[in-house]
């Protein structure tokens, strides 16, 4: 009888793949049994886990973070449903439709910025916020309704208006005239002025918070200074200025310009659909009012006539009397 030589090798290692198959289990049961024992979560210190668990009290532990924050545990903090009631309440007037998703975003999220414990108001942060909503907000259709939108969220999350219009006005008049590299190095905190002051609060604070309105603060300051209000352009700038000035993550703040500039140009893009409406009103209005006019000089006319006929017939009946 004559074998393959693929067949004799294949009865060759059946065997012994059938004993390292069972060794490696064996070899796995023994090395798990030898972990667990060796783990000290299965030795006698079951109970005292279970101590530090039951003895748990937020605020109290033994770290800085807790240390600096800890006298904040248990303390009452407003729901993003009770900040927009009182947005509601202070507006008086229903939001135009087109207006009314955004200006809902605006308030929880400033809402939720400024409940953090971790969260400092700066300048910056207020010349973002300006500069959001006299993005959003500038082409409102009722611009009084629009200064009250304004006014309704910044108070509604606990902020003051004067003081965030007072600190945006400070900074932008401070950033005129400056460039792109005067701007680097006050972020790296060099000099005395108003935004390195901030930058060396901010290298200082090892828990500071990023805000959304802060990294569209910086934007912002990058069209005061000439940085050309470019998506890329904007990305590898607050790259540098967060990244390496501020020496902080970098990347939440690069997202947040990119979505600045798309959202610009989706309210571009509005603002230009809602011109061209106004357009088209008044040029139907115009039509109407020229329809109207014409209809009134045919009457007019008409009226004329008539009262020619009139005397024409009355005074051919005169002269036939």
């Amino acid at each position: 009888m004559k074998f393959s030589r693929s067949s004799i090798i294949l009865a060759a290692l059946a065997p012994s793949v059938s004993a390292f198959t069972s060794q490696s289990v064996n070899n796995r049961a023994t090395s798990l049994a030898m972990s667990e024992s060796s783990t000290p979560f299965f030795s006698s210190s079951i109970a005292d886990a279970l101590d530090r668990e039951v003895s748990y009290q937020p605020g109290k532990a033994d770290s800085d973070f807790a240390r600096k924050y800890g006298h904040l545990a248990g303390v009452e903090i407003r729901t993003v449903g009770e900040a927009f009631t009182q947005f509601t309440d202070m507006l008086g007037t229903p939001v135009n439709a087109l207006y009314k998703g955004i200006c809902t975003d605006l308030v929880g999220s400033l809402h939720l910025i400024c409940v953090n414990a971790r969260f400092n108001k700066d300048p910056v942060f207020s010349l973002g916020l300006v500069a959001v909503l006299d993005l959003v907000l500038k082409n409102y259709p009722e611009q009084d309704t629009a200064k009250k939108i304004k006014t309704a969220m910044i108070t509604s999350v606990g902020l003051d208006e004067a003081e965030i219009d007072a600190e945006a006005a400070t900074l932008e008049a401070w950033a005129q005239g400056k460039t792109k590299e005067d701007i680097a190095s006050a972020l790296k905190g060099e000099g005395d002025s108003p935004l390195a002051a901030i930058a060396n609060a901010v290298k200082g604070d090892e828990y500071w918070m990023y805000s959304r309105f802060f990294g569209i603060g910086l934007v912002r300051l990058m069209g005061i200074v000439g940085v050309e209000q470019d998506m890329s352009v904007a990305y590898d700038c607050m790259e540098e200025w967060v990244g390496k000035c501020l020496e902080k993550p970098f990347y939440t703040a690069c997202s947040d310009s990119d979505l600045y500039f798309k959202q610009k140009g989706k309210l571009d893009m509005m603002e230009t659909m809602m011109k061209e409406i106004e357009i088209r009103e008044k040029k139907r209005m115009a039509d109407r009012l020229e329809a109207k006019a014409e209809a009134a000089l045919k009457a007019a006319e008409k009226d004329v006539k008539m009262q020619e006929q009139i005397e024409a017939e009355a005074a051919k009946e005169k002269q036939e009397a």
